[in-house]
């Protein structure tokens, strides 16, 4: 009877306990946007709180999808209803507006007749000096919109109309398997041009008219000819002058370089995100928008890495903060990103054989690039791609941690990340990386290991994605 006794107050300490936490405590599912500054606000709790309920290690970095604890009542609290008094009018409403090129915080907040603080608390704006062209802002306590005040004129050609919808293609060398990518859905391929001065854009005129011709759009993706560049080797000048001249060849996009975070492709010593935008990105749109105003700019996707000693490399999210303050979204009609370490299903946060760092599944991502700029432009894959060793002696050992990715997995993976590029809303174009690569170096780097069409001629992303 005593054993039973015990087992019964225990039984009832449990349920309370229980009970306590299910009261104490709700859960929230991240959404696109929320910061956990925006989420500790609607449920009147703080950050640190909902940091240490949910062990986050790093409170910049949640997902969407991501499943939160909330702690204290769990409930949001409902904003107090103004008091009315007799005579005097109900405060206007919040409205939305969307930054104009030219725009500052100042300025719209005068024609609102409201504060700069009081927009940037509304929109929680870090820093009042930036804000991008496109970007929808919450102007709190407005009165109706002004009348439309014509943009100052930034010195950049007008942009035609944002490309919407989902373009979807494919990277190739040779362009030997038209049918191929036609069969897998793919309406785009992506040509790399490794650029030196001198080049002449007319000499990539037919690989633009032979691809439009067999019924595809064209993204050519220009990067520099020299691998591990020396200091002050680029010429920005001649550079410039190729994309203007490029853009009049008629492709539809053009992304500006590519992995500028790393000494492989920009001078060591010299990696600087507004060197980037300031020096190419910006006068290349320009120049290309000048030529063709249909031509869909592309910012260069840099290497996704953790790797940071400011010489050598930046980290990804930290060189991509660094163009969002140089003005990129102002020079860009999409953000270049690349993801091609993916061991996982697209749709998982954990379990990857690299670790936990971000650059190894796709949400996290996807997340870091469109949160970064605030959700001014959408994000373009340039190279999208799933490593398969099958079919091959083995992988070189710095992609060890796709050993145990098949063919078919790698089908289905790139199947799920077109699907959730498109449910997203998030992502202007995704360029699987590759079609069909031949050259596989054991030591180094194997690109056929990602290409669709294996060795052996068999295509299971094909018919995946069919």
């Amino acid at each position: 009877m005593k054993k039973s006794r015990w087992t019964a107050t225990i039984a009832v300490i449990a349920l309370l306990l229980v009970t306590v936490a299910v009261v104490s405590a709700a859960t929230y599912i991240v959404q696109p946007g929320d910061t956990l500054w925006r989420i500790s606000r609607q449920f009147n709790t703080t950050v640190d709180a909902i940091v240490r309920t949910n062990n986050i290690p790093n409170p910049n970095l949640i997902y969407v999808g991501q499943t939160l604890e909330i702690p204290g009542d769990g409930a949001a609290p409902a904003p107090p209803a103004p008091p009315t008094v007799p005579g005097v009018p109900a405060p206007p409403a919040a409205q939305t507006y969307v930054v104009q090129p030219g725009d500052t915080l100042s300025g719209i907040a005068a024609r609102f007749g409201t504060t700069v603080q009081a927009i940037a608390q509304a929109n929680n704006i870090v820093n009042v000096n930036l804000i991008f062209v496109g970007q929808v802002l919450t102007i709190p306590g407005a009165g109706p919109a002004p009348a439309p005040v014509p943009p100052i004129d930034p010195g950049v050609p007008p942009s035609p109309p944002p490309a919407t919808g989902f373009n979807f293609g494919g990277q190739t060398q040779t362009f030997a398997n038209a049918q191929a990518m036609k069969d897998a859905g793919m309406g785009w391929v992506k040509f790399q041009h490794k650029w030196s001065p001198g080049d002449s854009a007319a000499d990539l005129a037919g690989t633009i008219q032979n691809a439009k011709a067999n019924g595809f759009k064209v993204l050519i993706s220009v990067t520099g000819a020299t691998t591990y560049p020396s200091p002050n080797s680029i010429d920005f000048v001649a550079f410039v002058q190729f994309m203007g001249a490029l853009a009049g060849q008629g492709p539809d996009a053009i992304e500006v370089w590519n992995e500028q975070n790393i000494d492989f492709e920009w001078p060591a010593g010299q990696i600087d995100p507004a060197s980037y935008v300031n020096n190419m990105l910006a006068p290349a749109y320009k120049a290309i928008k000048s030529a063709n105003s249909n031509v869909i700019v592309i910012s260069g996707a840099p290497a996704p890495t953790g790797f940071d000693n400011t010489t050598n490399a930046w980290a990804d999210n930290r060189y991509i903060a660094g163009m969002r303050s140089a003005g990129a979204a102002n020079y860009a009609d999409c953000i270049g990103a690349h993801y091609n370490a993916g061991a996982t299903s697209p749709s998982a946060t954990s379990g990857h054989p690299g670790g936990s760092h971000y650059s190894w599944y796709f949400f996290p991502m996807l997340d870091l690039y469109y949160n970064t700029f605030g959700g001014a432009r959408q994000v373009c894959w340039t190279e999208l791609g799933y490593l398969s060793g099958e079919g091959f002696s083995g992988l070189p050992q710095n992609f060890a941690w796709a050993g145990g990715t098949t063919v078919q997995q790698q089908a289905k993976w790139l199947r799920e990340a077109r699907d959730l590029s498109v449910s997203s809303g998030r992502v202007l174009m995704m360029i699987v990386y590759n079609v069909d690569f031949t050259s596989f170096d054991p030591a180094g780097d194997p690109q056929a290991g990602y290409a669709m069409i294996r060795p052996n001629g068999s295509c299971p992303a094909c018919e995946a994605f069919k």
